[in-house]
């Protein structure tokens, strides 16, 4: 396999990887492999609907009652309508 090196990246982020790679007991290559399959789509989590990484429905449903669970059914719906790809998390 071919390799590839990633220049200017900021002391932030490579904290946070080290970090990561220190949690899962794992290497900061095994981090880097899994973030970009990721961010590039190709992990089956990036291939899952937003709406469905978002909401478990029927993890918390029983746990709304009949308001609760129709705004919380109207707000999936309105968020499944997004595009794949067009919504991230905002970072601060």
């Amino acid at each position: 396999m071919p390799d590839i090196l990633l220049r200017h990246i900021d002391e932030t982020m490579v904290e946070r990887i080290k970090s990561l790679a220190r949690e899962r007991n794992g290497s900061i290559n095994e981090v880097l492999l899994q973030a970009l399959r990721h961010g590039l789509g190709l992990s089956p989590s990036s291939t899952t609907p937003l709406s469905e990484r978002c909401f478990d429905r029927i993890r918390i449903g029983s746990h709304l009652g009949d308001t609760e669970a129709r705004v919380f059914d109207e707000a999936s719906r309105a968020i499944s309508d997004v595009p794949d790809g067009q919504f991230a998390p905002k970072r601060d």
